[in-house]
């Protein structure tokens, strides 16, 4: 951070500049602070020499939007993204964005101030960024926007604050004409050979990132700077100074081959399972680092606006003038030596030969950088000799009146400067380390194999001042001024200045590569492209019918799971708003990739007992119980309404026709008002079942309309057998006995029950309703309730029970192909029946056990339980697949992943009422889906609002749907997210 200059804005809208926190090629950051209300941000204003340009204007706003999509978690929201500009009218239109200022430090001023990071400080540093990566990425999406200057390192986690290659900039440049070029500083093989960038290239330049952060600098530094690219292309990342825990993870970050780069999510969870915010809780920050944030933070809140301030706007004529005396005064309390002399301050050079005074920071370009073969429309045009005294007729920068036209032979070379002139950036042909955003021209340019042009809309403006020449004739290289003729100003590109008294350091050595881009290529490093992805196509609605059987997802602790992220502009329909001539329409608020804003959210309170179970009640309520309770939340508002003692350790609550809440609880059946949760009704399992004294009430094992199944079991004395004559008498035995039950939750009276063999001690088996059919049910006993003997029997197979629907006679049991015990099966109303067979998916005749089709699964990895809509069935893998299959053939629909790394627990389904969205859930995030055709739309990690020094949450995820919404739970925090 350093004092205004005197050329600087001193107002944005309602804002006041206060201090610089940050320059960068493109832009330059302020600390500004609106005088109504008080509230500080970080004002982002890009160089008036490029916000003339239209096209970076363009593309300013479309990364401003970006942001804006983005806002949450790891990047702050924009406060105000400043006044669409009007046709400016005596100068360059101000453009800047606000958002929210968060005390952070930029990683290469870290690294400079306590050198390389800590293994735990790199995780969450890299879980952070991979996290916003990922949320990119799934929209097709790529954000070149990562650079040592554009990640913040704040008291809760890392921030990122650039959205697209204008934020992340190492030179930004004007040519003639308009022409925009920008060089990054992070390049990957890919770019440097010529490719297209994608989702990999960001996992690139994140290792880089990261590698640097480890280190104090990046791993392709060894040998000479011209060669940077070539290193990067070709050469061994050196990692040996970064931490062994990371050493594998950055390497397959930085592999050549992108197809060979882990996903962000991937990415993400292996360097933080629990998420970067649950990391970074308790403080993350090194003890050096967080006392400079506090510290930056108090010299923050203490800054005030000069005196002498008469609050011009950014862009007015008066804005230079009343800056002046701030500076004056600013300077002459620091000192000479602490106070950056301000640029337009400093002496010109004495030299009249046009050359720009050297910079010793700059990386040298090579001497034969330019001796490659150029693409015709970069090369420059052929100069015939000229006197001195045509020479210093002619502007500098325009081309003599008889110069050679574009196609001339390539023999015909340019006459070349002397060496004490230097060639100005961006006065010839195309530099291959840059991006160019073309111009008009009387024909389109040709791109050379190893670069990849950004062609934007042709542009007939140029900035003040600029000659309007085409972009297919570019300028020759300025010729030295006679003696005596004063040298006309060259056009300087805007570079990453260097660094300054509490300001962020420079780029690390290579970072700026200046070598070929390529071989043979010219110097200033490859180029880079900027692909525009195209906005994705809707998804076509399924034509489902929901079944009737609702399958209770209701168990114990632990056991309930009910059902279960560009360049320019990211997705969200939209193409890249800088393509577009037209004012770009008011961006959606949610970006591909990132959840949506939560309708609300609901924190259960920190004083109860955790939730055990969780269910949706008519669409209205939210009912939750626990050790203590069980209490409802309003799915309109978030807000709680009613909690009831009387429910503790109840089961999933379930709708007693339209006006009454049913919950089973360890020794009785409640009915509840949903108003205020009285107890309405209650029936005493020892007055129901009066001929069963004892009954103990095992899990619900599954419900249809008003109906609910369930076990349950009660202990018996059988008396010893009279003995013979002459024996001693046996001892009586206590014997437990099982039982099947149907029971009416609206009439509150049992339909039937069925004797069955009792399950391991205590003795209620554990049954699960597979399938509801007009005759029957299909149940499957969980293998964990078996006894020894059963599981001896089975010989390792698993088998289905069918019971009559209206006696509750047993009809039949089968096994199915190989299905195991642990198998995962579920069944249809048509008599199918679906199984986990090793690692494939494979579909019966229940009643035959004919086998119809198999699904082949992934190696090492077992499908867990199907999910049936309509004509599809929806699949989950323990490694972490999702997909659909035709229920009639089997045939693969879609199969995507959810990113989560390694093999766990496969993920839970569940379906928006509409069936159009599918949540996968489980212990790591919520991924959803396009339940048609597989589309990746968001996916979602809690943070939390556990105290930051309290326990890290590790309970699974927990998806419950109704209408238009999705409540996500993780333990005590429930967010509600709208779905289609």
């Amino acid at each position: 951070m350093e004092a205004l200059r005197q050329d600087d804005p001193r107002r944005f809208g309602r804002f006041t500049a206060l201090a610089r926190f940050h320059e960068g090629a493109s832009a330059v950051r302020y600390v500004a602070r609106d005088a109504a209300t008080g509230e500080v941000v970080l004002v982002t204003a890009a160089r008036p020499q490029l916000a003339a340009v239209p096209v970076f204007s363009r593309r300013f706003r479309a990364e401003a939007r970006t942001a804006e999509r983005l806002a949450g978690g790891w990047v702050s929201p924009p406060v105000d993204l400043g006044e669409e500009p009007e046709a400016p009218a005596d100068g360059p239109e101000p453009l800047w964005t606000a958002a929210a200022y968060v005390p952070a430090l930029p990683l290469a001023e870290a690294v400079a101030i306590a050198g390389p990071l800590p293994e735990r400080a790199l995780r969450i540093l890299g879980a952070g960024i991979a996290e916003i990566l990922s949320r990119v990425h799934a929209s097709g999406s790529v954000l070149q926007g990562l650079a040592p200057g554009t990640v913040l390192l704040a008291a809760d986690g890392p921030r990122l604050t650039a959205f697209g290659p204008l934020g992340a900039a190492a030179s930004a440049e004007v040519g003639p004409g308009g022409q925009l070029s920008v060089r990054l500083g992070y390049l990957t093989p890919e770019q440097i050979e010529g490719k297209e960038v994608s989702a990999a290239s960001d996992l690139f330049v994140l290792g880089l990132l990261l590698a640097y952060a480890a280190t104090g600098t990046t791993p392709f530094t060894e040998g000479p700077a011209e060669e940077a690219a070539r290193r990067i292309a070709e050469d061994e990342p050196e990692l040996d100074a970064v931490p062994d825990p990371l050493r594998e993870l950055i390497a397959s970050c930085l592999a050549k081959d992108p197809a060979e780069r882990p996903a962000a999510g991937t990415v993400a969870a292996e360097l933080a399972l629990e998420g970067a915010a649950g990391l970074a809780r308790g403080g993350w920050l090194p003890e050096r680092l967080a006392a400079a944030v506090t510290d930056q933070e108090a010299r923050v809140l203490a800054l005030e606006p000069p005196e002498d301030d008469t609050e011009p706007e950014a862009g007015s004529t008066e804005a230079a003038e009343a800056g002046a005396g701030a500076a004056e005064a600013e300077a002459a309390e620091s000192g000479p030596e602490e106070t950056p002399e301000p640029e337009d301050a400093r002496p010109q050079d004495s030299r009249t030969d046009g050359a720009r005074p050297e910079d010793p920071r700059a990386v040298p370009e090579p001497q034969d950088a330019r001796t490659a073969p150029e693409p015709e429309d970069a090369r420059p045009l052929p100069v015939p000799p000229a006197d001195a005294s045509q020479t210093s007729a002619s502007p500098a920068g325009a081309p003599p009146a008889d110069a050679s036209p574009v196609n001339a032979p390539a023999s015909q070379a340019p006459t070349a400067a002397p060496a004490s002139a230097s060639v100005s950036d961006g006065d010839i042909g195309e530099d291959r380390g840059t991006t160019r955003f073309l111009n008009t021209g009387p024909r389109p340019p040709q791109s050379d194999r190893p670069t990849t042009q950004l062609a934007l809309p042709h542009e007939l403006t140029a900035p003040p001042g600029a000659a309007l020449v085409p972009a297919a004739h570019p300028m020759p290289p300025a010729l030295p001024a006679a003696p005596g003729t004063p040298q006309q100003p060259q056009p300087q590109p805007h570079q990453q200045p260097s660094h300054t008294q509490g300001g962020p350091a420079p780029y690390p050595a290579a970072a700026l590569p200046a070598g070929p881009a390529g071989p043979g290529g010219p110097g200033g490093g490859p180029m880079v492209s900027l692909p525009l992805p195209p906005a994705p196509a809707p998804a076509p609605d399924p034509g489902a019918s929901r079944r009737t059987l609702l399958t209770i997802a209701a168990a114990a602790v632990g056991g309930l799971v009910v059902g279960g992220g560009s360049v320019a502009a990211l997705g969200s329909g939209d193409t890249a708003a800088a393509t577009d001539d037209k004012p770009a329409p008011k961006p959606r608020r949610t970006l591909p990739g990132q959840a949506p804003e939560p309708r609300w959210i609901y924190a259960h309170p920190a004083s109860e007992s955790s939730p055990l179970t969780t269910a949706v009640w008519r669409d209205k309520l939210l009912v939750v119980t626990s050790e203590s309770q069980a209490s409802a939340v309003d799915l309109r508002t978030g807000k709680r309404l009613w909690q009831r003692a009387d429910g503790a350790k109840g089961q999933a609550a379930l709708a007693a026709g339209d006006d009454l809440v049913f919950v089973a609880s360890p020794t009785e059946f409640l009915w509840l008002s949903p108003k205020n949760g009285k107890v309405v009704h209650r029936v005493r399992y020892t007055e129901a079942f009066s001929d069963l004294p004892g009954l103990t009430v095992g899990r619900l094992a599954g419900s249809s309309g008003p109906v609910i199944w369930f076990t349950g079991s009660h202990t018996v004395t059988v008396k010893a057998p009279k003995p013979k004559k002459g024996k001693k008498k046996e001892k009586d035995k206590e014997v437990v006995q099982a039982h099947f039950f149907a029971y009416d939750i609206v009439q509150r009276k049992e339909l039937w029950r069925t004797a069955v063999p009792a399950g391991r001690s205590p003795g209620t088996p554990a049954y699960r309703v597979v399938a509801e059919r007009s005759a029957d049910v299909l149940v499957r006993q969980d293998a964990v309730s078996l006894t020894a003997a059963e599981v001896k029997a089975a010989k390792g197979k698993g088998s289905v029970r069918s019971f009559d629907q209206k006696t509750g006679k047993l009809l039949w049991t089968k096994k199915y192909g190989a299905a195991s015990l642990e198998a995962a099966t579920t069944g249809d109303e048509d008599g199918a029946l679906y199984a986990a067979v090793g690692k494939d998916l494979q579909a019966f005749e229940a009643d035959t056990t004919k086998p119809l089709w198999r699904v082949e699964g992934s190696d090492g990895s077992w499908f867990g339980t199907p999910l049936i809509a309509g004509p599809l069935i929806h699949t989950t893998e323990r490694s972490r697949l999702v997909g659909a299959v035709e229920r009639e053939s089997g045939r693969l629909v879609w199969r995507r992943s959810t990113e989560v790394p390694g093999i766990g627990n496969a993920p839970s389904l569940t379906l928006s009422s509409s069936e159009k969205t599918l949540i996968a859930a489980d212990a790591i995030q919520v991924t959803v889906f396009s339940a048609a055709d597989g589309e990746r739309l968001w996916k979602f990690q809690d943070i939390g609002s556990a105290d930051p020094k309290g326990a890290t949450v590790s309970a699974p995820y927990r998806a419950l749907t109704f209408g238009e919404t999705v409540v996500v739970q993780r333990d005590r925090s429930f967010y509600a997210f709208p779905v289609a």
